[in-house]
């Protein structure tokens, strides 16, 4: 998730620098704020590449008497990013993903103009059925970030998306909604994402049977959500572990090798608590 300004984006840490609270400042705060801004700065840099929708070619035929590849053996990874972003974010989580899982990885893009949830769970669920007839896997796996990890989730548990999701891995996602940044609201899909919105109040309506797993990383320096703890999924119809990063943000959380690591974990894992129930620390 980005915003627009950098102030609004490091307000939370702000509020920790005025006089008479410095000497409760930590050194991971610190860091964390240092490496947030150097994210930022490096995110936009690589921003424009991602404007396009990735291009997708169908594998082809191996040629009669050639040797075939072997198939990896989980089903695709969708990478689904935040609000005001594209898929130039997952840059690195794509890359540790791709070389140590070996499934397929693909990104989708959504307008920056969407203004519904619901209607960007509609394009994702086009979505995944495109690559599923492409790539003939029955199933996918997806990570979102932020806003996109919540476009996601409803995809899964409000429009039949647990026939095609595996896993759903969140990072940094509303789960409860977030009350950073009031200004923001006149924009529908932040409004959307605030406690009490009619998107928040349909996810946390019953959802029997729903097949997916759910594994939410959330941060404890995390000054996109508001409180810090709405990215954890507490949901009693679900299958969710909640794995909690200490030491980064909110930009850090698709980026940081430690947590991609994470990842990498619960999506290979039959039981990915066993891993990751004791959280991560990033020093």
């Amino acid at each position: 998730m980005k915003v627009t300004g950098v102030l609004p984006l490091f307000l939370p840490f702000y509020r920790r620098l005025w006089p008479g609270r410095l000497a409760g400042i930590s050194m991971a705060l610190l860091k964390a704020t240092a490496l947030e801004a150097a994210i930022l700065a490096g995110h936009l840099l690589l921003y424009p590449t991602g404007f396009a929708q990735e291009r997708r070619s169908p594998a082809l035929p191996a040629a009669e008497g050639t040797a075939r590849l072997p198939v990896p053996s989980g089903p695709p990874v969708v990478l689904l990013h935040g609000f005001i972003d594209n898929r130039s974010v997952f840059v690195l989580l794509r890359r540790s993903l791709a070389q140590h899982g070996g499934q397929r990885v693909e990104s989708l893009n959504y307008s920056p103009l969407t203004c519904d949830v619901r209607a960007a769970a509609e394009l994702l669920g086009r979505h995944i059925e495109e690559i599923c007839e492409r790539t003939g896997s029955p199933r996918v796996d997806i990570v979102g970030h932020s806003l996109g990890g919540l476009i996601a989730r409803y995809y899964v548990q409000c429009l039949g998306g647990d026939l095609r999701v595996r896993t759903l891995v969140t990072l940094g996602t509303p789960h409860a909604g977030t009350r950073v940044v009031p200004l923001a609201d006149a924009h529908p899909i932040v409004r959307q994402m605030r406690p009490g919105s009619s998107v928040i109040e349909e996810l946390s309506r019953p959802a029997p049977g729903c097949r997916t797993r759910f594994v939410s990383f959330w941060s404890d320096l995390d000054s996109i959500m508001d409180p810090v703890e709405t990215a954890r999924l507490e949901h009693p119809d679900l299958d969710t572990l909640n794995v909690q990063v200490s030491g980064i943000g909110h930009l850090a959380l698709p980026v940081h090798p430690a947590v991609a690591a994470g990842i990498r974990e619960a999506l290979d894992a039959a039981h990915p608590g066993d891993a990751l129930a004791g959280g991560l620390t990033v020093a």
